[in-house]
């Protein structure tokens, strides 16, 4: 019988918002796009413009403390998909144990996000390595440039529409 409440427990937690996306919601509803709960992970989509100010508040604020930027990374949805790229900001309260991702959706015409070096540091190179592979353009960064590609590297690698075999001089053929 403990196990079938175990499970009804865990079946009800599922359906409804965490404590975190639910505190977030109260304290700033315009900076909240959508709050999608699945496989026990939370994910707010956030519009670009509030973006830094979300991520200083998540990172200040005492109940939340993400003070960890895990990873940064962008995704190309493909060219038919408009949005077409979406930037996703894992992150992580080594304090309290908790974990959040935020996501940016961009249009390809406009694929430009402001940058959260300022929060943490650590967004710096994943920034780069973002607009390296995909293009996605880091307003403010201090430094945004290629990080992995060569830097006469024509396109980005993992847009959806960048050729299999690469552009010339590249071409494995």
């Amino acid at each position: 019988m403990a196990t079938t409440e175990a499970r009804t427990e865990d079946s009800r937690e599922t359906k409804t918002p965490s404590l975190i996306a639910a505190a977030f919601q109260r304290e700033h509803p315009e900076w909240i796009g959508e709050i999608v709960e699945a496989l026990g992970e939370t994910t707010i989509t956030i519009a670009r413009e509030h973006l830094v100010a979300a991520c200083e508040f998540l990172k200040q604020t005492p109940s939340f403390e993400f003070n960890f930027l895990a990873d940064l990374c962008g995704s190309d949805r493909g060219p038919e998909e408009e949005p077409r790229f979406e930037v996703n900001y894992h992150l992580f309260s080594t304090t309290k144990h908790h974990r959040l991702r935020l996501k940016v959706l961009l249009n390809e015409d406009d694929a430009h996000v402001p940058t959260v070096s300022g929060v943490w540091r650590t967004a710096n190179w994943h920034e780069r390595e973002t607009y390296d592979l995909l293009g996605v353009i880091f307003d403010g960064h201090p430094d945004l440039r290629r990080i992995l590609l060569p830097d006469d590297w024509q396109g980005h690698a993992l847009r959806k529409d960048f050729p299999l075999r690469g552009y010339e001089p590249y071409s494995l053929k």
